[in-house]
């Protein structure tokens, strides 16, 4: 048997775990600025390395402990500096030690390899340590920049957690058990050997956790994919059944028409004739309400009028709907179904009812369709990627009202822009011109 070759320097193991958590928090929203996030990062270097460093020669009893203190610093710094939750960090610090373990293991292999005597030489050791880190830690951050995008939080489950927790104890283990004990069927004595046993550990076990995370984007993905057909099928639904009461309507409208046209020919007071005329004006004024030129867009409208009618808010609308006639039906009862939802429960939470207004307009500047959605607010509006934060108290079921617009914008080649000013809302939707 031969002589096992020294263990991995502790710095190269500080500086592994730093920079993996430096990766993956180079792939989300950060809570600093880069000029407040750079002395955190060192101040971060400097206490892991300390650490690590201090607790070299530690009895092998408390080896495990002194790692779980190592994983708890990662954790800190990733919380600390992600915009993100708790078990979210700890979701993303299972992964960045396993990321770091990888490294350090190949980093030290391959120096051992070149150097068998496991010192350090000076340039030449580091050399090799900076290019391995690098390709390293570059090629994971231009495969995990894929899947964490930036403008999107990803809100881990504890059952994600869970699960990535006990891949990652499971890697850690069993890469290190022929450090721990040679006499086990999963273990070897010879020094090569348990090298290439911990570097393909933890190369399998790194491969193992960002398939799972993959499969878990791809399945938030089609949960709020079909959220939003269904939001899509449940407007569309709404149309049909607004068409035919507006329908129901219409034709009881026209009755009145002609019962008043009986009561003229009528010898009446003043006063009834009074009343008629009034009558015949409300009717008119019905007529020609929401008469935008597109009969989707008009259904739609009629329906949120009438609502907004019942509710005490004044609902405005200068459209043409002439130019989003190339829209299908169900984008536009979509678009503006969603859209005036959200500006109608606003404004149902104002006590004074002059203050509840939706304004909705939809005109060509410049080349584009400009459909412009207003609406006065009171209180606090939060937003996550650019977009506001839903107020209702399942996260997994709502939220995908203003993404479903998004989403409709970006399939015209269009993008939907939010404006927040004095309490004053404005959704803006801009589509170049058909």
């Amino acid at each position: 048997m031969n002589t096992l070759l020294p263990d991995i320097p502790r710095i190269y193991t500080a500086l592994a775990e730093w920079s993996a958590c430096v990766i993956y928090l180079m792939t989300m929203r950060r809570r600093f600025k880069w000029w407040i996030f750079l002395p955190v990062a060192v101040f971060a270097l400097i206490i892991q390395s300390f650490f690590l460093v201090v607790t070299k020669d530690i009895s092998i009893y408390f080896w495990i402990p002194c790692m779980a203190g190592a994983v708890a610093l990662m954790f800190v710094f990733i919380y600390s500096c992600g915009e993100i939750r708790a078990i979210d960090a700890g979701y993303y610090c299972v992964r960045a030690f396993v990321l770091a373990e990888l490294a350090a293991s190949l980093e030290w292999q391959l120096h051992c390899f070149f150097w068998p005597d496991g010192k350090t030489h000076g340039i030449f050791g580091l050399l090799v340590l900076t290019l391995v880190y690098f390709a390293v830690f570059i090629c994971v951050w231009l495969l995990e920049k894929r899947h964490i995008p930036k403008e999107v939080k990803f809100e881990a489950t504890y059952s994600e957690l869970l699960s990535s927790f006990l891949i990652g104890a499971t890697v850690f283990g069993v890469s290190n058990l022929s450090f721990v004990s040679v006499h086990t069927p999963f273990s070897t004595q010879y020094d090569s050997g348990i090298f290439i046993i911990r570097t393909m550990v933890d190369l399998g076990g790194f491969a193992i956790l960002y398939a799972y995370h993959i499969q878990c984007c791809e399945l938030r993905f089609r949960r709020e994919l079909h959220a939003i057909q269904n939001i899509l099928q449940n407007h569309y639904l709404q149309y049909q059944q607004s068409k035919e009461s507006i329908e129901i309507i219409n034709r009881k409208y026209h009755d009145l028409k002609h019962q008043i046209a009986v009561l003229r020919a009528e010898k009446d007071a003043a006063k009834r004739n009074a009343y008629l005329d009034g009558m015949e004006a409300e009717i008119k004024t019905y007529e020609t309400q929401n008469k935008t030129g597109n009969l989707v867009l008009d259904t739609v409208l009629t329906g949120k009028s009438l609502y907004c009618a019942g509710h005490g808010i004044t609902l405005n609308c200068v459209a043409d709907g002439k130019l989003i006639d190339f829209m299908d039906v169900m984008d536009i009862c979509t678009v503006f179904g969603n859209a005036l939802d959200n500006a109608i429960e606003c404004a149902e939470k104002i006590p004074e009812k002059e203050k509840r207004l939706v304004y909705v307009s939809v005109f060509a500047q410049k080349g584009f369709v400009v459909i412009r959605f207003e609406n006065y607010y009171e209180g606090d509006l939060l937003f996550e990627g650019g977009l506001p934060a839903t107020t209702k108290g399942d996260r997994n079921f709502h939220g995908y009202g203003i993404k479903s617009i998004k989403h409709i914008a970006e399939k015209y080649g269009g993008t939907v822009a939010i404006k927040t000013e004095k309490s004053w809302f404005e959704l803006k939707i801009i589509i170049p011109l058909k």
